[in-house]
């Protein structure tokens, strides 16, 4: 198994002279471009690294990478432009100026984030966006089993790479769902088996109802993918004709709802093809969910216009490491995770409604799930955990979502913010927060934390 380690350019923390000095009558932009030129060595060309609302393709590049339309309505805070490094020292450089300029910045990689908070702010404004886009290399090493990737390349673009050096690799819905809960965590190492759930129309059309479909990812053959599936889930009814055997790559494609017959090099537009307006919430399930909650959980997604429930199970080698190993604890004890979805066309019109059914789906879900904290997944945002104050981030505040999304590991982390970005550079509407300044006194990084 190959292993990723996604890393941000390294920033260089220096300490500069006020030998150059901003124009209070020029525009931000302005200053922001003869800042660039004082303190790098080769300025990128401005023409096409940085686009601002005054240029046509302004727009484009904003949405380009966003995935949820939700947040490109034109009522959203804009940047006041979009800064493409060319290089990782452009990097560096754009943090030294923005702040010298004393304006907010955001970082964007690929878009994923669920809330926008790469491309929106919501509590800071103005701002601007460095976006990573031309810094997507993918650096392969099948000897020692690693891949380095930079920071704007996408999980599709970095398996597309892996794949060109290292082509393989080692009807009662409701019964068959309780059953998977005690299945599917703990089965086989080799078998990955998720379950998504949505409404579907019966047979006539009158009428909708729960449809649940499980797909898969098994590191071997159909047969002995049957043998497994007879011995531990039968319930399932899995037979041969539902089996497809391809390489590892093309089950990327598989598993992210991709036409059986697409090509891999779609994973190289660095851009997700799936655009909604959307809203998203998470869980971590320790005990299964008994029958009477699910059947109540059916009920509340028909009320719904496009819901989606997609349930993840853990076990295997996520329980291989503890939950201290990594900044990533939702690991031992771990069933599943659940993401809920819910998704609309209509723009703004009936957003309202989407987003209060999600949070009253989210509240009945309460009992079923991880309690103190109710733990949640970063990379599903989730605004409605808490955010961060306008021009003040509160370690108190924080802990209300940092606790859910790294448990015990939140306080390392902002011991790691403080040691390396005391001033609060890099922060958004739930960024980790450093630890003021009078508790610093005696706080040492052991560790990553």
């Amino acid at each position: 198994m190959v292993l990723l380690r996604s890393h941000l350019p390294t920033l260089l923390v220096l300490l500069l002279s006020s030998i150059f000095s901003f124009s209070n009558s020029a525009s931000i932009e302005e200053n922001f471009i003869q800042c660039l030129s004082f303190y790098s060595d080769k300025a990128p060309p401005f023409s096409s690294s940085i686009v601002t609302p005054k240029n046509d393709s302004f727009t484009n590049v904003l949405d380009s990478s966003a995935q949820n339309l939700r947040l490109l309505v034109p009522s959203a805070p804009k940047p006041e432009f979009i800064f493409t490094p060319l290089n990782e020292s452009h990097v560096q450089v754009a943090v030294i100026c923005s702040k010298k300029l004393g304006i907010h910045m955001r970082v964007r990689s690929g878009g994923h984030d669920y809330e926008g908070l790469s491309y929106v702010s919501e509590i800071e404004t103005p701002f601007i966006i460095i976006d990573l886009a031309k810094l997507r290399a993918v650096e392969v090493d099948i000897q020692d089993s690693s891949a380095w990737v930079q920071a704007g390349a996408t999980v599709g673009e970095a398996y597309y790479r892996i794949s060109e050096k290292s082509p393989t690799l080692e009807q009662d819905a409701t019964k068959i769902v309780q059953r998977w809960q005690e299945v599917a965590p703990n089965i086989d190492e080799e078998l990955f088996m998720r379950v998504i759930i949505q409404p579907a129309s019966t047979a006539n059309k009158t009428e909708r109802t729960i449809s649940t479909s499980y797909n898969a990812l098994f590191l071997g053959d159909a047969d002995t993918l049957l043998q497994v599936m007879q011995q531990k889930f039968p319930e399932l009814g899995l037979t041969k004709n539902d089996c497809l055997e391809t390489s590892w790559i093309k089950s990327v494609l598989y598993i992210a709802g991709f036409p059986k017959d697409t090509p891999p090099e779609v994973l190289l537009q660095g851009k997700s093809t799936f655009k909604n307006y959307f809203k998203a919430k998470s869980d971590f399930v320790r005990d299964p969910i008994p029958e009477t909650g699910l059947e109540g959980l059916w009920q509340r997604l028909l009320e719904e216009d496009s819901p989606l429930m997609i349930w993840n199970p853990y076990g295997g080698m996520m329980n291989s490491f503890s939950d201290s190993d990594s900044p990533f604890p939702h690991r031992n004890g771990t069933l599943y995770k659940i993401q809920y979805l819910t998704l609309w066309q209509d723009g703004d019109k009936n957003a309202t409604k989407h987003i209060e059914w999600i949070r009253k789906l989210y509240n009945y879900m309460t009992p079923y799930v991880s309690k103190f904290p109710r733990e949640a997944y970063v990379n599903y945002r989730d605004l409605d955990l808490g955010m961060n104050k306008k021009n003040s981030t509160s370690y108190i505040q924080a802990t209300a979502w940092g606790n859910m999304y790294f448990k015990d590991n939140f306080n390392r982390l902002v011991k790691i913010k403080t040691k390396f970005d005391p001033e609060n550079v890099f922060r958004h509407e739930q960024s980790i927060p450093p630890l003021p300044v009078s508790r610093l006194k005696d706080r040492k990084c052991n560790k990553w934390g």
